[in-house]
């Protein structure tokens, strides 16, 4: 795994940071922009992810979305984009010899889209039934539910994928403006990861991309924090399981204690023998799957664990997670323990950038949000520092009533869990 990298700026402000990989037979051509769901207002809540979808439709070059497709994969390439809360990316992954076609490829669906008005309209019905889909997989509709229980009417605590009676009304000028405002140069990181020869690639990435507007980048309302005693939201749908996401408020990914939190995530349901999984899954044979996870992002985060439970095991498995919360508070984490959650979590993030794409996420994430450019074994040293008083101490903070958090999807129409949310 060939950790260095080179950052460079361009003329314009695009920042550029490059990945060499000698020895990888792929290459990829990635681009984040720092626009995303907390980027919206509610008028036009989904069209990042909206404006995404355009990108593959035509640019001024190529005129369809057949012809976008069938270049790239007449390369061989593999190739996405997605949207998320605070940005949006697309990306290329193809063999080193095909570097000069996929940057033009790539570039040209960044700087130049179209947003034809015809392809506007049959789009809007393709959005519309990937929100439909989503709305039919109970384990993804919980996190929605879960965000916006704990953020209400605000941008983090609406859908990326926005309403659908949103979406039916959007026009080509709110694209256009939309655009406009956040897909600027300084606002924008291309990252080239892989097998790449070097020679003259500064002058092939600014011919590229030195046409990129420059002007001034639209803000996003600073998510607001407020909670004053433990809260739930039961989304009443037939189901053949419940799904439950539970948790607490956090912090930023500035915070310095993001280290200790991942070892504690990991601690609590990072693998088959964390707590969660041993007590939930083995010992009481309640859920398939279950696990915890903590998502940070620039103004706000958040720890939870997340279950597929039996309907009737459901109050069951609330108690039971709310007890390994608890626990952590009380007790510190015998030596063992920690040192195996250490090592799954480095284990997991060296396993994790064998590939191309995956070290230009890695590079690319940290650059969009304005983290420190550091190593995986950078990361690795901060990941092993952390001790077991900072994991109490943490623990402590974190896991109190008023901040905790419950959402379910499945069969309970007028139901309350409230009388058990309690740590």
């Amino acid at each position: 795994m060939n950790k260095s990298f080179i950052k460079k700026i361009l003329k314009n402000g695009l920042r550029v940071i490059l990945i060499p990989q000698p020895s990888s037979l792929a290459t990829t051509v990635m681009v984040l922009v720092r626009a995303g769901s907390k980027y919206e207002t509610k008028k036009i809540n989904g069209i990042s992810h909206f404006l995404e979808h355009m990108c593959f439709k035509g640019t001024k070059k190529r005129a369809n979305q057949m012809i976008i497709s069938s270049e790239l994969d007449g390369l061989g390439a593999s190739y996405n984009a997605f949207t998320d809360r605070e940005f949006t990316g697309y990306y290329a992954k193809v063999k080193n010899e095909s570097f000069d076609e996929i940057l033009d490829v790539i570039s040209d669906m960044y700087l130049n889209p179209v947003f034809n008005v015809a392809d506007i309209e049959k789009e809007r019905g393709v959005i519309i039934e990937e929100i439909n889909m989503y709305e039919d997989m109970p384990n993804a509709k919980v996190g929605d539910v879960f965000m916006r229980l704990m953020y209400g009417d605000q941008p983090a605590g609406w859908s990326i994928a926005g309403e659908k009676e949103v979406i039916k009304k959007l026009k080509q000028e709110d694209f256009i403006n939309y655009r406009s405002k956040h897909y600027l140069a300084q606002s924008s990181v291309l990252i080239i990861a892989g097998g790449f020869d070097k020679k003259e690639i500064s002058q092939k990435i600014e011919k590229q991309f030195l046409a990129l507007d420059q002007g001034e980048k639209g803000s996003k309302i600073k998510t607001i924090e407020s909670q004053q005693r433990s809260a739930q939201s039961i989304f009443a749908k037939e189901t053949d399981q419940s799904h439950m996401i539970m948790g607490f408020r956090a912090f930023n990914f500035f915070d310095d204690r993001r280290y200790a939190l991942e070892v504690l995530v990991d601690i609590l349901g990072g693998g088959m023998s964390s707590r969660l999984f041993q007590k939930i899954r083995s010992e009481l044979g309640a859920a398939y799957y279950v696990g915890a996870s903590a998502d940070l992002f620039s103004d706000h985060g958040f720890i939870v664990m997340s279950a597929g439970i039996k309907h009737e095991e459901i109050k069951k498995v609330i108690k039971a997670g709310l007890e390994e919360f608890k626990k952590l508070k009380g007790i510190e984490v015998q030596k063992e323990e920690l040192e195996r959650a250490k090592n799954h979590l480095i284990g997991g993030l060296f396993l994790s950038l064998e590939t191309s794409d995956s070290l230009a996420s890695f590079y690319g994430g940290k650059e969009i949000m304005g983290l420190p450019l550091v190593t995986p074994r950078d990361i690795a040293r901060k990941i092993k520092a952390v001790n077991a008083e900072e994991i109490k101490a943490l623990a402590q903070s974190l896991f109190v009533k008023k901040n905790l958090n419950l959402a379910i999807v499945g069969p309970y129409k007028n139901k309350s869990f409230s009388d058990i949310l309690k740590i």
